[in-house]
């Protein structure tokens, strides 16, 4: 049979992690004192009325300066290497709320936050619970396991990084296209089987009228974007259901030369977060992935992360296929979980 799919793909995404580690200065983008007064004054009259942020709007959370650094950051993620970071948010002079509320504000001029679970959380927290990956309706940014390289269910993730880890927990990210690039010249015949939709589990967070998992390929071209979908565990975990479609062996070879492609460090690229940090990562073009952790015994120091799930404004297009999971594949209106009794809030832990 006469394999027929993309051509390779060169595009400002398509990047190689030890040449993206010597441009630093390039993807590393620092908060001056004049932006950071206006993030803790736009904040400041919110926190002062005790204002429910979970329905933000940028409009109501005013960046005149930094809003062209924002813009800029936006077109980088959707047409760019696909991920920026944003550094010297002075996270230790601010309480959990105060942190949240300018994070989230900023987020908003990025793009609309979306939902990240079926408890409706609009921000969430990325922190070891003490659950395991093993139990189906468990999600692994709740444990201290190695997430694996992955897409989250929006068109960019953000991360705050308030404390870190006491070893461990390093940020992976590698570029979608590489991978799909090095398949096409080694194995075309597995890069095939995953153009094709596989199912993933959507672990127990199940949209009223919906299969318990989804149907979408790893990579689908559409449109002229080739964009990712992907979360081993959650493919291999949707086995369990005996109605979701069987993965053979060639599914099983093609999605492990995946996996060792996303890990070669010849590919990807490691970088650690320090507090104040903020990470920007456009799920269409990479995956990102978190190394486990060994955290601190004091539960004041422990590792903790608050995430953002944002819909972009003047993003890609993407097939139809991904409303399953998306709810829409309006622009700028589509991604997170939305299931029967989701409410939004925000979930303060302090």
């Amino acid at each position: 049979m006469e394999l027929t799919f993309p051509a390779e793909q060169h595009l400002p995404s398509t990047w190689c992690g030890p040449e993206m580690a010597q441009k630093k200065s390039e993807w590393i983008l620092y908060l001056d004192e004049h932006e950071i007064a206006e993030l803790e004054t736009a904040a400041g009259s919110l926190l002062d009325n005790n204002q429910n942020i979970a329905t933000l709007t940028a409009a109501q959370f005013p960046l005149p300066t930094l809003e062209p650094k924002l813009e800029a950051i936006r077109k980088e993620l959707i047409h760019g290497r696909g991920f920026v970071l944003l550094r010297g948010l002075p996270v230790s002079r601010y309480s959990e709320r105060e942190a949240g509320t300018i994070f989230y504000g900023l987020g908003c001029h990025l793009g609309a936050p979306r939902s990240q679970n079926a408890a409706g959380h609009m921000l969430g927290h990325v922190r070891d619970l003490g659950m395991k990956s093993s139990d189906p309706k468990v999600r692994i940014y709740q444990t201290n396991e190695r997430q694996t390289f992955h897409t989250d269910s929006c068109d960019v993730v953000g991360l705050l990084c308030l404390k870190t880890a006491k070893q461990g927990g390093t940020s992976l990210l590698v570029s979608a296209s590489a991978i799909f690039n090095e398949m096409h010249r080694q194995r075309p015949d597995l890069l095939q089987l995953l153009l094709q939709p596989i199912a993933t589990d959507r672990r127990g967070e199940v949209p009223e009228g919906m299969l318990p998992y989804l149907f979408i390929p790893v990579f689908s071209f559409y449109k002229d974007y080739l964009t990712v979908f992907y979360q081993r565990q959650y493919i291999d975990s949707a086995q369990r259901f005996a109605d979701a479609p069987r993965l053979t062996t060639q599914h099983v070879e093609a999605l492990d030369m995946f996996d060792r492609l996303a890990n070669d460090p010849k590919l990807n690229l490691a970088m650690d977060l320090e507090p104040g940090d903020m990470q920007f990562v456009y799920n269409h073009a990479l995956l990102h992935d978190r190394t486990g952790f060994e955290d601190w015994d004091d539960p004041e120091q422990k590792r903790h992360l608050l995430r953002l799930w944002l819909s972009i404004p003047g993003d890609r297009v993407l097939p139809q296929v991904f409303a399953s999971r998306f709810g829409t594949v309006e622009v700028g209106n589509r991604g997170g979980i939305i299931v029967k009794g989701t409410d939004l809030t925000i979930p303060w832990t302090s």
